[in-house]
């Protein structure tokens, strides 16, 4: 009970405790609380007394910003006024002393206007701006002046041999070739064509030369930079086109090249114009692939980054002298046509097909489309001119009406020059079979080089015909057919145009020539034959006659026999006398010809003597009958067939004209200068080659 006591006693007397305790605390908060709202009048009376100091503090470090803002601007603009000063005294200098610095210059003259144009709230700024223009002005004036005094400077002539030096070695002319270094006649390097030698040519490298010293193209583009950016384009384009445009001529002039109408080209003797195809031929390969391409160099570095000035300026420097060469080619292509042009017509369309992708490459671009339409257009009508002369031949050839016939039987000049007319053909077999394709029709089908060669000896195979008939001796038709179809199998047979011809057509044709041969002896020789036959040698009586043995037949008349002889004696040296001026020029079929008849003759008259040469040999005067031994005649008719004894005259015609004829021994000039003729008939124009023999004379 009485802990009970002492345990409430206690817990009255802390509750007390804490309850003084928090009435203390409560004290002091509000003791802190006053103190504090205290402070807080202070400071809003202490901010309000510093409120007029913050606001001047901030105006002066604003104006201090503002003072540093225009300092800086102040002085920008100043170094811009030095710098227009600095640009102004080397403007002035010209562009002579340093041309890099003047440019520097102009372009820092344009930073300022920029400068200024941006600050349009500037006092005087468009003063400034205007005199910076009037400055700029003057600047690119010298800069067109120095552009077309460099240009000027270094713009040459090429001289030709510089030239020559840049072609691949087959196609430089040599030293001592005439023309080389005067008249232009001579630089053809070569007049002889071979795929081979074509092959050589388009996958030859050429090396154009700098037209343009390579240091001084940075510089023309810088300058030619600075007149584009100030709009100057139309000054610039002038003043390349009249400066490179002159010397690419003056170029092509120093090379050769003139400037012909069509009325000129169709005045020129055609050994004249042939000269100046071949010249062309060459001119086309130099101009595109050296100074055309030259120029494109040159034209793309000085107008780097403008692409259609730079097409525009490289079209109007190159269109005058692309015009030249190609109305030359043009003139050419519409001219009369005729077969000894084909050849020419087909090394200037192979020049042109060679230079089609060069072409192409260096005359890009809109600005130069019509330069590439009439090279184009050039390429196409020399091939309808040569498809269309091809056809012109074909007929020529059956439709020829030379009366004049050759009189000795050898092979006929319209042989020899249509078979060589065929072998240079075959020099051109891609060139023919690429032409061809132009003319193909839609379905597949059109000329090929086969099938026109096949209509070519065709025709001339019916004109030989046709010619054969104007001989009175049948033996000397079938000798001319036989010489001339043998000619045609042999240079078949030796030439490309048997694969293309085919050995079916070969072994037809020396069928056809041994037919000829069989005609001739059957036409020559049978009469004289059946004086060696017992035939009508029987005795009527009146007449002496021998009989027995002893090798003479009994009951033969000793007179007959006599004129057997005698008629044999004189049909034999006839013979001999008119066929030894006939000829055959080849001399295995001149041989084999003579063998044949030998073959026939010879035993006949053998055996002819044996048995009745003794009933002459018996009389008087045998060698009166018997004049010749079997040797004897082996030896004449060794002379058979040679040409013997005859002047020709070979009557030139070329260019429509006859000129005097040219007097040979047959015998001297067969089948060896026949062919020299006829090459010369395809290669300078002769259109004639006749021999004729000239009666009563012997070489």
């Amino acid at each position: 009970m009485g802990v009970a006591v002492v345990g409430r006693d206690s817990l009255t007397e802390r509750a007390a405790m804490m309850r003084e305790s928090l009435q203390k605390s409560q004290t002091i908060t509000d003791n802190v609380v006053t103190i504090l709202g205290s402070f807080d009048h202070r400071l809003s009376v202490l901010e309000t007394a510093m409120r007029p100091t913050q606001i001047r503090t901030h105006s002066i470090r604003k104006a201090h910003e503002n003072i540093d803002r225009t300092l800086k601007s102040a002085e920008v603009i100043l170094a811009k006024f030095d710098l227009s000063r600095q640009a102004e005294t080397k403007i002035i200098r010209g562009p002579h002393e340093n041309l890099e610095s003047y440019l520097e210059a102009i372009d820092q003259l344009k930073n300022n206007i920029q400068f200024f144009s941006s600050k349009k709230s500037f006092k005087s700024c468009d003063v400034v701006i205007n005199n910076a223009n009037v400055l700029l002005a003057k600047a690119i004036s010298k800069l067109e002046d120095e552009f077309r005094q460099r240009l000027l400077s270094y713009s040459k002539p090429v001289e030709p041999d510089r030239l020559f030096d840049c072609l691949p070695n087959s196609l430089r002319p040599s030293p001592e070739s005439p023309g080389h270094h005067g008249d232009s006649g001579g630089r053809n390097p070569s007049n002889n064509h071979s795929e081979h030698q074509k092959s050589i040519s388009e996958n030859a490298v050429y090396t154009p030369p700098a037209l343009i010293p390579p240091r001084i193209l940075p510089l023309l583009h810088d300058l030619a930079q600075q007149m584009v950016q100030a709009g100057h384009d139309q000054q610039l384009l002038k003043i390349y086109r009249d400066t490179r445009s002159s010397v690419l001529e003056e170029s092509l002039r120093k090379l050769g090249v003139e400037k012909l109408s069509k009325e000129d080209v169709q005045k020129m003797a055609w050994e004249v114009l042939e000269a100046k195809i071949g010249n062309w031929i060459h001119f086309m390969r130099i101009a595109v692939k050296l100074l055309y391409a030259g120029e494109r160099i040159v034209c793309d570095q000085i107008f780097e980054s403008f692409d259609s000035l730079r097409d525009q300026c490289f079209g109007e420097v190159t269109a005058s002298s692309v015009s030249v060469l190609l109305s030359f080619g043009d003139a050419i292509a519409k001219s009369k046509r005729s077969p000894e042009k084909l050849f020419v017509l087909l090394d200037m369309y192979e020049i042109m097909r060679e230079l089609h992708s060069e072409i192409e490459l260096i005359f890009k671009g809109k600005a130069c489309g019509e330069i590439r339409e009439s090279a184009f257009g050039l390429t196409k009508r020399l091939a309808q001119t040569a498809q269309e002369t091809f056809g012109d031949f074909e007929e020529a050839v059956e439709k020829d009406a030379t009366k004049t016939a050759v009189l000795d039987g050898t092979v006929h000049p319209l042989t020899s020059y249509v078979i060589n007319y065929v072998k240079f053909l075959f020099d051109y077999q891609s060139t023919l079979k690429q032409l061809f394709l132009e003319f193909e029709n839609k379905d597949g089908t059109g000329p090929q080089l086969a099938s026109v060669t096949m209509r070519i000896m065709q025709a001339l195979q019916t004109n030989l015909d046709g010619k054969s008939k104007q001989y009175k001796d049948p033996a000397l038709t079938h000798l001319f057919l036989m010489n001339n179809i043998h000619y045609m199998v042999r240079s078949v047979r030796r030439s490309e145009a048997k694969d293309l011809l085919g050995d079916d057509w070969v072994q037809r044709h020396r069928r056809i020539v041994q037919q000829h041969a069989n005609q001739y002896k059957r036409n020559a020789w049978q009469k004289i034959l059946q004086c060696l036959t017992i035939q009508g040698l029987s005795s009527s009586g009146g007449g002496s006659s021998v009989g027995g043995d002893g090798g003479n037949s009994s009951g033969v008349s000793r007179a007959l026999v006599k004129d057997r002889f005698k008629t044999f004696n004189i049909q034999f040296e006839e013979l001999h006398q008119k066929q030894s001026q006939w000829t055959v020029p080849d001399s295995e079929l001149r041989e084999s010809l003579r063998l044949a008849v030998a073959e026939v003759l010879l035993p006949a008259y053998r055996s002819f003597v044996k048995r009745f040469g003794p009933l002459v040999e018996s009389g008087k005067n045998p060698q009166k009958y018997i004049k010749y031994a079997v040797d004897d005649l082996e030896r004449m008719l060794g002379e058979f067939f040679e040409g013997k004894n005859m002047i020709w005259t070979i009557s030139l015609w070329y260019g429509g004209t006859h000129h005097s004829p040219l007097v040979a021994s047959r015998d001297s000039v067969p089948e060896r200068f026949l062919l020299q003729c006829h090459d010369a008939t395809l290669r300078y124009g002769w259109s004639h080659v006749l021999f004729v023999p000239v009666v009563g004379k012997s070489w």
